[in-house]
Parts: structure tokens; C-alpha cells; sequence
């Protein structure tokens, strides 16, 4: 019994071992405490992890560097060593060790509580980022902590061989916990699949990016990958942003403290559009999901003469969606900057003040590319939404040894929904049988490949009915297909060719049919409706 049981955990897959963590407090609290629980105790053991790698060079270190051997025990206790290597120095009681020994201690709550506090207490940087005094309230029985203590203890670089192993961890748990909260609580989340196409369009090679609702970080994370993933420097970028929701600024620091991104997320949890932790501040990159449609989001009588909306129609209280677009554009270099960020579809053909904010947009030649995507991409929501890229500069120049060609008084249209029949669907719980679409590596790749054919000076770019057309914004041929001709509307439906695939309908020719067929089936009724009355006269009961 005992061999099998081992056998059975040397088997134990990496999505078995976050499985049992995130079931681990199953029927204990929210989910959204549930996930702060998980999220943080992952955090204090990977941060341990690094902690006692890090310990563990300092005497080799000591030896060659001060001549002193063996080293003193006070001199691996020295937070100096540490933050040397981007490691944070951890106590004796915020280490995973010690937590280990006491998981059966009555007062672990009150243990894991008085870690997190320590940790952060040595740590600047975690200042706000770990959740205080959440244990003691989570209304855990012992087992259950010790349970979630186990589980977490079992993933492990010398288990799982990863390349990005707090990463792929991470990300799982940030997903599953999306996808069971509410449309709300769910929105701290983006599929990363969605970050990683604004990242590879966007291209945010170097500079500061920015995300002015950043949620958990995921658009901060996807951009040092992109970096990654082309062989550039990390250090290159800087990450600026801001969070209204304080539970969520601490799960973004959090996430990216884990990883090693420096960031400044401003000093507190504020919103965006009331309180800016940003002011004056110019950005090369903004990637960012806000929250779709929000209401109320200043008063009838607030921010009505804010500089934001120097120049544009001031964005109604009933939507923020057009806020959010200015807000935006403020904080772009004017020279250079680049935004791409999702919108709910209304926003293409929005009326009143955001019609007239949409023209500005577009006479003054901001918008660069529209693309719809798939539906069922989000967890709180099955919309389908919308990718938007702004542009400071549409002129030709170069960019990241690119020669891109003048763009000026055009945009790209996109529309990704055809490609629902063969887009791959992903399961997060075993339990469940509702799939999310994911935009593939593949998928994401012919995207780019389309708007770099589209944007740069010797590309191939050919409008593709279903998929893309390029669209000038206004035109001297009064004959040509333009964004002004369709009443200053972004919906690419107005724009890119529709196909039928079955068969080419000759629109007046099918009507007569129809029309034919209509005249015969009256005709055919009036002639049973007759019939029927002669049968029930012929016994002596007419009908009158």
C-alpha cells in the first residue's frame, strides 16, 4: 500500500498538484479569499525557494570575496546578500520550512498571518502586496490549511522541470480563480492568449508601458515575455499602472514582485479617472482591458472641463468606454507612442458625445487597426470584443528594423469570428464542461503577419473577404468605400466583403419565387377552406 502510494505521488502531474491546491480550501470562504489564500502562501514558497538558493551561495561568495571561512551565521542573515540578487530576505518565521513544521499547529492561521506580516515588514518593495490577517478569518479547520501547506510544498523545480515554472503556476491559478468568479471579480483577468497578440503588435521592445486598469498584471507580465521571446533586454522595460481595486492592486504587485519586474502601480488603489497616480506621466506603450461599459463612473457635474478631453466632446456618465480611449491617448509620447487595448463591440458604433469623439479620433488619424475577436475568449463574459491600436505616428519611418510605409488616413480592419470553426477550445475545469477559445501561437502569428504585410513599406498585404480590408478614412472619389461614407462607424462588418458559401443569391429572382410560391399556398388553403365548408353543409350543419 505504502509502495503504491508512492508510486502514485512520483506520478503526480503538475496539473494534478494545482488541481489539489485550488481544491485544497474547496467550501472555505469566497473565492476570492480562497484565491488571496492560495496565491499568497504560493507566493511565501516560492520566494522561500529563492530565499534558501540564494543562502546557499552566500558562503562561497563570503569565502572568495572577504577571505572568510567558514562564514558567520549573522552574515546569512544580512538582507544586504539578498537583495543584491533580487531575492527577498525572508525571517525565520516567514520562511516555507517553518510554516512546514507548524502545519498541524493549532494556531497556524495566526503563523501564516504573522509570515506574511514579517515578510512584507523586511520588504519594502511588498508594501500592500500580501494580504494581513486574512488567515485568522478565513474560517479554515487545521487540516484544510495543512492540506493547501502540502499540496503547495509538492511544486517543486527539482519535480517539474519548467522553464517558467512560477509563471506557468501563477498564470493557472489566476485563470481558474477567473473563471469561477463573478463578472465583477473576474475582470482582474485577461487570457493570456489576448495579451500575448496585443504584445506582438504592439511590439514593447523598450520604454515604459503602461496599463491604466491593470488587474493582476497579465498585460505587464506578457510584455517582458514578448521581450523574452525575442531575445531582448528585460531591463530595457519599465512598467507603470493603476488599479481601482484594492484586493486586485495587491494580487497585480504581488504577481509581479514573484517575477521580478520592478513596477510602479502609484501608492495606492485609486481610480483612474478621479484620482490619476500618474500625472503628466508620457508613456510609450499602453496595453489594457477596462472594465467593459462602465457606468457612473464620475458625476453629472465632475471632470467635465478634465484636460484629458482637451479638444474631444466630453465622454458621457452612462459609459466610460470613450474615458478610457482619452484617458489613453493623454498619456501616449506624442512623437511615437502605441497603444492596444479591448473594448466591448458597442463601442464601434456608440451615438451621441462618443460618435462625435469617434470622428475626432479618426479625423485626427489615431486609430490604426480594428480587430474583432473570437467570442467565449473571456471568463465572466461570452462577448465577442474588440482589439483596438492607436497610433501617435502613422508617417513612414522606421521601427524595430522595420521600414514602415506612410499609413496616414487609413485603417485595418480585422475580423477574427470567421475563424470560430477552427479555433481551439480549452477546458480549465475538469469538472466542467463549458470550453473558452484560445487564439493559437499560429493563429496569433498570421494576425501579426497581416498587419506588418499591411503597415510596412514592401509588405504583401491583400484584402481577404471574411478576414481584413484596409479602409481610408475619407476620399475625393465619392465612389470609394470609406470610414465617412459609413457614417464614421469602427464595426469591420461594414467593411470587409461577406461571402455566402453556399450559394450566390440573385436577390429579385429569389423574391419572385418566393412571392409565386406564397400566391400558391393562399390559393391552396382557400380551396380547403371551401371544401371543408361543403362537407359540413352537406350533413346540416353549415357554417356561417
Amino acid at each position: 500500500m505504502a509502495r503504491n502510494a508512492a508510486k502514485k505521488e512520483q506520478e503526480l502531474t503538475l496539473e494534478e498538484a494545482l488541481w489539489n491546491c485550488r481544491t485544497a480550501l474547496r467550501g472555505v470562504g469566497s473565492i476570492e479569499k480562497n484565491r488571496d489564500a492560495v496565491i499568497s502562501l504560493v507566493f511565501l514558497k516560492f520566494s522561500s525557494d529563492k530565499f534558501e538558493a540564494r543562502r546557499a551561495q552566500i558562503p562561497a561568495e563570503v569565502k572568495e570575496k572577504q577571505g572568510i571561512d567558514p562564514c558567520p551565521d549573522f552574515m546569512l542573515e544580512q538582507p544586504s546578500f539578498y537583495n543584491a540578487a533580487n531575492v527577498f530576505y525572508l525571517p525565520e518565521e516567514s520562511r516555507w520550512s517553518y510554516l512546514v513544521a507548524n502545519s498541524l499547529a493549532n494556531d497556524i492561521a495566526l503563523k501564516i498571518d504573522a509570515a506574511m506580516e514579517a515578510a512584507q515588514k523586511e520588504n519594502p518593495s511588498l508594501a500592500g502586496a500580501l494580504p494581513l490577517g486574512m488567515f485568522a478569518t478565513l474560517g479554515a479547520e487545521i487540516r484544510s490549511v495543512k492540506a493547501l501547506i502540502d499540496n503547495i510544498g509538492k511544486i517543486s523545480e527539482e519535480r517539474f522541470h519548467e522553464d517558467d515554472l512560477i509563471g506557468r503556476v501563477y498564470e493557472y491559478f489566476l485563470q481558474s480563480f477567473a473563471a469561477g468568479s463573478s463578472k465583477e471579480d473576474g475582470e482582474f483577468y485577461t487570457p493570456a492568449c489576448v495579451v500575448q497578440l496585443i504584445a506582438e503588435l504592439i511590439e514593447p521592445y523598450e520604454g515604459v508601458v503602461y496599463d491604466p486598469c491593470c488587474g493582476s498584471g497579465g498585460m505587464f507580465v506578457q510584455s517582458h515575455k514578448f521581450v523574452e521571446r525575442h531575445n531582448g533586454n528585460r531591463s530595457a522595460i519599465s512598467v507603470v499602472g493603476q488599479e481601482s481595486n484594492p484586493e486586485t492592486w495587491r494580487l497585480c504587485k504581488m504577481n509581479l514582485a514573484i517575477r521580478g519586474i520592478s513596477n510602479d502601480l502609484g501608492a495606492k488603489a485609486a481610480s483612474t479617472f478621479t484620482s490619476d497616480q500618474h500625472p503628466n506621466r508620457k508613456v510609450d506603450y499602453i496595453m489594457a482591458n477596462p472594465p467593459f461599459n462602465l457606468k457612473a463612473w464620475r458625476g453629472e457635474k465632475e471632470l467635465t472641463k478634465d484636460p484629458r478631453w482637451r479638444g474631444y466632446a466630453t465622454p458621457p456618465v452612462s459609459n466610460a468606454n470613450y474615458a478610457w480611449i482619452l484617458h489613453m491617448l493623454s498619456k501616449l509620447d506624442v512623437n511615437h507612442g502605441i497603444a492596444g487595448f479591448l473594448l466591448a463591440n458597442g463601442a464601434l458604433n456608440a451615438d451621441g458625445d462618443e460618435a462625435v469623439i469617434r470622428k475626432k479620433l479618426l479625423e485626427n488619424d489615431k486609430v490604426e487597426a480594428v480587430i474583432v475577436l473570437p467570442r467565449d475568449m473571456f471568463y465572466t463574459t461570452d462577448i465577442s470584443v474588440t482589439l483596438w491600436i492607436m497610433n501617435m505616428n502613422k508617417k513612414a519611418c522606421e521601427r524595430n528594423g522595420r521600414s514602415l510605409r506612410d499609413r496616414t488616413g487609413e485603417v485595418l480592419f480585422m475580423d477574427l469570428r470567421t475563424w470560430d470553426g477552427n479555433i481551439e477550445k480549452y477546458k480549465l475545469d475538469k469538472n466542467k464542461s463549458k470550453k473558452k477559445t484560445v487564439l493559437t501561437p499560429g493563429q496569433i502569428a498570421r494576425v501579426k503577419a497581416i498587419y506588418e504585410g499591411w503597415q510596412d513599406v514592401d509588405g504583401s498585404y491583400e484584402d481577404v473577404p471574411e478576414l481584413c480590408k484596409s479602409v481610408r478614412v475619407k476620399s475625393d472619389d465619392s465612389d470609394e468605400l470609406t470610414i465617412e461614407s459609413r457614417g464614421w462607424s469602427l464595426a469591420p462588418s461594414k467593411y470587409i466583403e461577406f461571402v455566402d458559401h453556399d450559394l450566390c443569391i440573385d436577390y429579385e429572382k429569389e423574391m419572385a419565387r418566393i412571392q409565386t410560391e406564397m400566391k400558391e399556398l393562399l390559393a391552396s388553403e382557400k380551396q380547403s377552406q371551401a371544401m371543408l365548408e361543403a362537407a359540413f353543409e352537406g350533413i346540416g350543419y353549415g357554417i356561417e
